[in-house]
C-alpha cells in the first residue's frame, strides 16, 4: 500500500511539472524553462482579470487556479480532440466566439494567437466579448520552434504585437519577456532534444530525458545567472484594455 501511495504521490508530481513546474522540474519537463518562465510572467497579470473571465483556447485549463474569478469559461476550437478532452466549456468555429457582445471583464488568451491565420479578426473578437475597461491578458512565443503542424502560422515580437492590439482597439498597460536571457538558448536545445530522441516507447524516452535533456536544463539553470538580453527571449506576455471612444 506504501509502494503504491509513492507511485501515485510521483505521478500526481510529474504531472504538475508540465505546466507549474517546481525546481525539480528540469529532471522531467523537456519544457521546463518556457513553462516555468511563461507561468512567472503570466502570474504579475492575471490577479488583474476578475469577475467573469473567459480562457480562449483554454486547452486542459492550466492557469485557472490563478484567476480569482467569479466564473471561468473555458473555449476551445470545435474539434473532435478538444471535446474529447473534457476542459473546455464552450467551443467556436474558428471564427466568432459563442457569445454576446461584451460577456466577460476579462480575458485570457496563452500561446494561441501564433495559430491564427487571420489575427486582426481574432483581436476582434477578444475585443467584442470584452465589456468596456476590460482586460486582456495575452502571451505568445517569440523564439520557439513549429509545433501543432500544420496550424502554426506567426510569430510576434514585442513591436508587432503592440502594433497588432493597439489597432485592435487595446490599450498596453503592460507587456513583459520571460526568459530573456541564456535560458532561452537552452530550452531551444532540450526542446529539438525532445523532438529529436522522441519514439513510442516511454521507457525510452525517459532514458532521453535523464540522459540527453537533464543536463541540458541543468546548464540552463547555471547559464541563467549570467546578464540578461531584452533583445532574445521566449514568450511576449502583455496586459492590455479594452479602449472605448470618450462619449
Amino acid at each position: 500500500m506504501k509502494t503504491a501511495g509513492a507511485v501515485q504521490a510521483l505521478r500526481a508530481w510529474r504531472q504538475r511539472q508540465d505546466f507549474a513546474p517546481g525546481p525539480l522540474g528540469w529532471l522531467v519537463n523537456p519544457f521546463y524553462f518556457a513553462r516555468r518562465g511563461l507561468r512567472a510572467e503570466l502570474a504579475a497579470f492575471l490577479p488583474h482579470l476578475r469577475g467573469e473571465v473567459l480562457d480562449v483556447g483554454c486547452g486542459s485549463k492550466p492557469y485557472a487556479e490563478m484567476v480569482s474569478a467569479a466564473r471561468y469559461v473555458g473555449l476551445e476550437i470545435d474539434q473532435p480532440a478538444t471535446r474529447a478532452r473534457g476542459f473546455a466549456d464552450a467551443f467556436y468555429d474558428g471564427t466568432s466566439f459563442p457569445f454576446a457582445d461584451g460577456s466577460f471583464d476579462g480575458v485570457l488568451c496563452s500561446q494561441v494567437l501564433e495559430h491564427v491565420f487571420a489575427p486582426e479578426a481574432f483581436v476582434a473578437e477578444l475585443r467584442r466579448v470584452l465589456r468596456p475597461g476590460g482586460s486582456l491578458v495575452l502571451a505568445v512565443p517569440f523564439a520557439w520552434d513549429e509545433h501543432e503542424q500544420p496550424r502554426d502560422f506567426a510569430r510576434y515580437s514585442s513591436f508587432g504585437l503592440r502594433a497588432l492590439l493597439e489597432r485592435g482597439g487595446f490599450e498596453i498597460v503592460a507587456q513583459r519577456k520571460s526568459m530573456a536571457d541564456l535560458r532561452a538558448l537552452t530550452q531551444l536545445a532540450s526542446g529539438w532534444l525532445y523532438k529529436a530522441t522522441r519514439t513510442s516507447s516511454r521507457s525510452i524516452n525517459w532514458l532521453a530525458q535523464l540522459a540527453l535533456i537533464a543536463p541540458v536544463n541543468c546548464a540552463g539553470l547555471v547559464l541563467g545567472l549570467l546578464p540578461s538580453h531584452a533583445d532574445f527571449y521566449l514568450d511576449n506576455v502583455v496586459l492590455a484594455r479594452r479602449r472605448d471612444a470618450s462619449p
